[in-house]
């Protein structure tokens, strides 16, 4: 379990990293200099939590260790840390929301935060990092509840995965930054359309896992 827990910290971090790079590609062949922004960046989410998985799913079938009954003890444990996570994005600046007059809205005056992410300084914008925040708590708190009347294994995990997916999907509504990058400008994020198929995967995955279980039983 814990060589297990380093790759996945490991294939995270990794993953994370080579979707921002796929999604701004374009960027970073015309000015390869920037690929050092890279480093300093967290990434982007989804990049680790595909890369992550897949690299313990190949991990727990070489070791024959029961797969879908640690995935449902982590996933929790992602939700969380997503929702600790998503602090550093606030106070970095990064994954900014729209411009907004409501009562939520925050304003970035640090020059640092434009020049690296081009944060708007000065403007009124929703807080979507607190929202991705308070969004990711809610799922860690839901899963938490699941996990104790769970009835099948892979049911947290992919419970997870459908919770997030979605919740992200509306959340990305109110975000103002384009280098999360767009499958179709304007209208579908790389975010969204990547969570689309997640939850059609989760979906599905939960559909044959719980008729296997009522086969079974």
């Amino acid at each position: 379990m814990l060589d297990l827990s380093l790759y996945i910290l490991a294939s995270a971090i990794l993953g994370a990293k080579l979707l921002l790079v796929i999604v701004e590609w374009h960027r970073y062949t015309q000015n390869p200099r920037e690929l050092v922004e890279v480093l300093r960046s967290g990434g982007v989410f989804y990049g680790g939590l595909i890369a992550a998985t897949a690299v313990a799913i190949l991990y727990m079938k070489k070791h024959e260790l029961p797969a879908w009954a640690i995935a449902d003890m982590g996933a929790p444990s992602i939700a969380l840390g997503e929702a600790i996570g998503r602090w550093g994005c606030f106070a970095a600046g990064c994954c900014y929301g729209k411009e907004s007059h409501g009562p939520f809205a925050v304003v970035f005056t640090d020059p640092f935060a434009h020049d690296a992410v081009g944060t708007p300084l000065n403007v009124p914008l929703h807080p979507t990092q607190i929202y991705l925040s308070l969004n990711a708590f809610l799922i860690f708190l839901i899963l938490q509840w699941a996990y104790r009347r769970k009835t099948f294994d892979g049911e947290i995990f992919w419970l997870y995965v459908l919770l997030y997916a979605i919740t992200r999907g509306i959340l990305e509504t109110w975000r103002g930054d384009l280098v999360r990058g767009f499958v179709i400008p304007g209208v579908l994020s790389t975010s969204q359309f990547i969570g689309l198929l997640a939850a059609l995967l989760a979906a599905a995955m939960l559909f044959v896992f719980s008729r296997r279980h009522r086969a079974e039983a």
